[in-house]
Formats: structure tokens, C-alpha cells, sequence
């Protein structure tokens, strides 16, 4: 396919100068109107610090925090993305009742805003179905070794209620505008393509497995992208129910060091590379699929 090449005209170069003097404008109200005392060098130890008692390299809170998010993120993701294919398939090609059942989940959840799901979430699955299931009394009767572990891919066990609360928030919001983008793929392909495999013999699961699905995907991997990088910009509400990801650590810092525009833009930094680096790869599973279906 033919490229256009890319040519820097001239309301490029006035752009870019506009953009250049408005963020000096903003460093000059920061540093000489607000008399803003900037501490870039107090940063670096909040990212990592050398450990005089591990003797070793350690991640500073901000750092923890970006683990934390990350763990947070991958785990509502995937929650998220298999609740939106089941209602979404549901929503698409079930029967009534299902088709009510999906539509009533994707109704009450995009008209609740977010922070409140979090406080529900938080005080009805946390204070009444976690302890119902002696889902903490088992984690903390797990090993030392065990428990590591679960540190590792998900909370310590004092969290780990928080964390888990947290996490199921954030996939069921984003299932519900998930589901709406699965439907709205399948229900784009051709009445031809069912008809064909229904002919060819295959199954009802068969046919969604095989012909739909992979034909529905291609078509809606942007608006999922979308959907999977608004899960990393959700995952900053949780900070309200104590849960130490990235925003959370933010705030502590800036609490006791009143650093306060140096925390947020290295935060903010963090979480635009997140995004980006998630990006970048839904972009190359994009080529990657147009180059197979070439």
C-alpha cells in the first residue's frame, strides 16, 4: 500500500512554537509569579533507592505503586474482556432473556458513575461476601512462599480484599462498554457469512467460534484498545478505597513532601507509558492482522 510521506509544512512549525510558548508561560507562572520552589533531585528516591541493609537496588513507592496498577489493570482486563464477549454474544445473538439480562447489566453500569460502584463494591463484596468465603482467613493460612507469590501477581495478604474489590469494580465497568463494542461486531458481519456456515455443517458454537468472532475482531480491536487503556486510566479511582497503586502513592508523597507538581508529572509521565506502550502493541496486532488477511 502507498504511503504518503510526511512533510512538515509551516502551520507545523506554528504549532509546535504555540505549544513551546505556552509551556514556558506555565514554568514562568510556576517558578516566578507563584515563587514555585522546584525539588527534582528528591524524585529519583521515590523510584528506586539503594538499600544499605538489603545491599541492593530497591523500588521506591512510586514505583510499587506502578506495580500495583499494572497488576490491577492486567487482571481487570481480562475479567473485563471475557464478561463484555459472553454479554456482548449474549446481547448480539441470545434469546430474550438473555438479551434482557445482558441489556439490564449494560444499562445499570454505564449510568452508575464509577465512583459510586467503588464504595458498593467495596463495602458489600469486602465487609459481606469475602468473609462468607474465608477468602482472607485462607490467604493468610497460605505458606510464607505462598503468600509471596500472591504478592506478586496480585496484593499482600492486609490488602488483598481491597485489591480484589477493587479490581472486579473496574472490569465490570469496563465490561459493560465492552459488551456494547462485541455486539455492535458481530452484528456487523454479513448475514452471508452465518448462512455459510450454517451450510458448511457447523455447530451454532462452531460458527461463532471459527467464522464470526475472528472476522468480528478485526473490526473492533481499536475500539478495545480504547476500552483496555481506559482500564489503566480507571484503575486511579481504586486510590479512594486505599488500595497503594500509582495515584495513591502520589498522593502520600505529595502529603508529606508538598511536592506537588513534581509527583504529578512524573506520575502523569508513568501512566502516558503505560498507555503508549499498550498502544504501540494493539497497533502491530493491527499490521500483523491486515498483513494475514492481505
Amino acid at each position: 500500500m502507498y504511503r504518503k510521506k510526511t512533510r512538515i509544512t509551516a502551520l507545523d512549525l506554528v504549532l509546535m512554537a504555540l505549544i513551546l510558548a505556552v509551556l514556558s508561560y506555565i514554568g514562568y507562572r510556576l517558578t516566578v509569579k507563584l515563587n514555585y520552589k522546584w525539588n527534582w533531585p528528591a524524585i529519583p528516591r521515590y523510584l528506586l533507592y539503594y538499600s544499605s541493609e538489603h545491599h541492593a537496588w530497591m523500588s521506591g513507592i512510586l514505583l510499587e505503586g506502578l506495580y500495583t496498577t499494572i497488576r490491577l489493570s492486567v487482571w481487570a482486563t481480562l475479567i473485563a474482556a471475557l464478561l463484555g464477549l459472553v454479554t456482548g454474544i449474549m446481547r448480539a445473538t441470545g434469546g430474550l432473556f438473555s438479551r434482557m439480562m445482558a441489556r439490564t447489566y449494560v444499562e445499570l453500569i454505564r449510568n452508575v458513575p464509577p465512583l459510586v460502584l467503588v464504595f458498593i463494591f467495596y463495602f458489600f463484596f469486602s465487609a459481606q461476601i469475602m468473609p462468607l468465603l474465608g477468602v482472607e482467613d485462607f490467604i493468610r493460612s497460605r505458606s510464607p512462599a505462598a503468600q509471596r507469590w500472591l504478592a506478586v501477581f496480585f496484593a499482600t495478604p492486609d490488602v488483598f480484599s481491597a485489591f480484589l474489590s477493587g479490581t472486579i469494580t473496574v472490569a465490570v465497568f469496563q465490561g459493560a462498554y465492552i459488551t456494547e463494542i462485541v455486539r455492535a461486531g458481530i452484528q456487523s458481519i454479513e448475514r452471508g457469512q452465518w448462512e455459510a456456515a450454517y451450510a458448511l455443517g457447523l455447530s451454532w458454537p462452531r460458527q461463532m467460534w471459527d467464522v464470526v468472532l475472528p472476522q468480528a475482531l478485526r473490526r473492533i480491536l481499536p475500539a478495545l484498545a480504547n476500552e483496555f487503556i481506559n482500564t489503566i486510566k480507571y484503575s486511579a479511582i481504586v486510590s479512594i478505597i486505599s488500595i497503594q497503586e500509582l495515584t495513591f502513592q502520589g498522593m502520600q508523597i505529595m502529603a508529606s513532601t508538598q511536592m506537588t507538581i513534581e509527583v504529578w508529572l512524573v506520575v502523569t509521565a508513568m501512566y502516558l507509558v503505560l498507555c503508549l506502550v499498550l498502544s504501540v502493541g494493539v497497533q502491530w496486532l493491527e499490521q500483523r492482522l491486515a498483513r494475514s488477511d492481505a
